[in-house]
């Protein structure tokens, strides 16, 4: 079975790693600006480098909030990668500026409060229990570069204590001493903060379960 995946090129830099990768993962991949592309992949990734607001306002000009929006509406697979994770929560605050996010997660994406920033390179990462995401790679080094992250993920982790949905599970990382969300599941939205497709095996491990869930 064909498993097709759109990157989406919202210009947020050079994505053709991104591409190179899923692909390897076992996918059909098509690097596109197309909305009606993005939204009739089996799968979507939405990558993202640089800064929160300015890869946001990419995102609100070729109205992939609410594309990402109607996916998961559906049930349709999503995957955010480094900024493209963090834009998915409420907000990001950079130099005293806040910034709305897609609002899909509670939370604010605030700078690491670590003695060296930026967190750049290897890091181990805490995996819950029944993590599909991280299958056979819970105990794996994945490459990171960042300066920001969720620090408080008290309102993420509270979601579906109703019982009416499954709570999402929340990866966490640490660099400095401080602790931040490194990666989330949540149906068929999932994310991480650092860069699968930078972090060797484990990180081709990690795409394949999920062009798996497609």
């Amino acid at each position: 079975m064909t498993r097709r995946v759109a990157v989406l090129d919202y210009g947020s830099g050079n994505l053709r790693s991104v591409v190179r990768a899923v692909e390897r993962a076992g996918a059909e991949v098509e690097l596109t600006t197309d909305p009606d592309v993005a939204r009739e992949a089996a799968g979507l990734v939405v990558p993202g480098v640089g800064a929160f607001a300015a890869c946001m306002a990419g995102l609100v000009a070729t109205r992939v909030p609410e594309l990402v929006g109607r996916r998961l509406a559906g049930g349709r697979p999503v995957l955010g990668i480094c900024v493209g994770m963090q834009v998915l929560f409420a907000r990001g605050v950079e130099h005293g500026v806040a910034s709305a996010g897609c609002g899909e997660w509670p939370g604010v994406v605030e700078r690491i409060r670590a003695d060296v920033v930026p967190h750049m390179g290897w890091n181990t990462v805490d995996v819950p229990p029944g993590s599909q995401m991280f299958a056979d790679v819970e105990s794996e080094r994945f490459y990171f570069v960042h300066s920001y992250g969720v620090r408080d993920w008290t309102e993420l982790a509270a979601l579906g204590a109703d019982g009416r949905t499954r709570p999402p599970l929340v990866t966490v990382a640490e660099h400095g001493g401080d602790r931040f969300v490194a990666a989330v599941e949540n149906g068929p939205l999932w994310a991480t903060q650092f860069h699968p497709e930078k972090s060797g095996d484990a990180g081709a491990r990690l795409l394949r379960n999920w062009v798996e869930t497609l």
